[in-house]
């Protein structure tokens, strides 16, 4: 099949890609076997270092999975607070009050250019001379933190983007109506931009929970990786396992989350497909056909 961007290969291209998959595959089957032949010299696959996440359910009950509450605790707190203050201050940057729009610009630009490591160390300083907020819970409230202000200055970013892509007779169909710029943004365009803003969205959320990792690399606070230290200090230096295992879990969660975030937007692609809008006919006009407006 022919497109703009892609044209069907002809018999040399297929046998010259067969032969380049080949090659990649000889490739990467000698550097898999390297690795692990460099680790077995080192005795980091002797089953001694491994066998504590299968014999020791301490490892999980005592490091991996209160570490991995944690994650998921300072990564559900920082997306329940990122993505309404995002989509806010997205819908701020679209303003046509350049008193809304372009202080908000500059809010976004501000949080958007500073490392969320340095955020961190920035809010756990102010929590520490500033607040009352107890140690115990100080690093939890700076990692947040600066999640939030990180993260929801890129979703702005994806917001305004998602809005703007949309068609712009989008709009003025919702003028038309007589709906005013709020009932617009809220019932028309944002509805649609999330189907458009989604992938975004999802790619925004997975680096959440892998930046709350930060948190423990440099305040203390005992999420998942962390917990390596305690599991390779107690269990044989097996610092090798310990680290696959934890990038394991983390792959597993970003997984589900992908996963689940592709499943909402088959749902929202389907749900807009099928929806109809008819627009309202004055006495003795004739009726419009209603047509299909889709989420894209």
């Amino acid at each position: 099949m022919t497109s703009v961007l892609y044209d069907t290969p002809g018999p040399r291209a297929r046998r010259r890609n067969v032969l380049y998959t080949a090659v990649f595959l000889v490739v990467l089957g000698l550097v898999a076997w390297w690795v692990l032949a460099a680790l077995d010299a080192k005795h980091q696959l002797d089953a001694a270092k491994w066998s504590p996440f299968v014999t020791e359910s301490e490892v999980w009950t005592t490091y991996l999975l209160p570490g991995l509450a944690e994650t998921l605790k300072a990564a559900a707190l920082s997306i329940l607070i990122a993505l309404p203050l995002g989509a806010a201050l997205g819908i701020g940057r679209l303003s046509d009050h350049r008193w809304v729009r372009v202080p908000v610009g500059a809010v976004v630009e501000f949080f958007r250019a500073i490392p969320v490591l340095l955020l961190m160390m920035f809010a756990s300083a102010v929590y520490a001379q500033f607040t009352p907020v107890s140690s115990d819970f100080r690093p939890l409230y700076a990692v947040v933190t600066a999640l939030v202000l990180y993260n929801a200055s890129v979703i702005a970013e994806v917001v305004r983007a998602g809005v703007l892509s949309l068609p712009r007779g989008q709009s003025d169909a919702a003028v038309a109506l007589g709906m005013r710029k709020g009932q617009t943004m809220l019932s028309v365009l944002l509805p649609q931009a999330v189907t458009v803003m989604l992938p975004a969205l999802v790619s925004q959320l997975v680096v959440i929970v892998k930046d709350t990792a930060l948190g423990g690399a440099l305040l203390g606070f005992t999420e998942l990786l962390s917990q390596n230290r305690q599991i390779t200090a107690n269990y044989g230096a097996n610092t090798i396992a310990t680290f696959t295992v934890i990038a394991l879990i983390y792959i597993a969660l970003n997984s589900l989350l992908t996963t689940l975030a592709g499943y909402l937007e088959k749902r929202l692609r389907r749900g807009g497909k099928s929806g109809a809008v008819v627009l309202p006919t004055q006495a003795g006009a004739p009726e419009p056909k209603s047509e299909a407006v889709t989420g894209a």
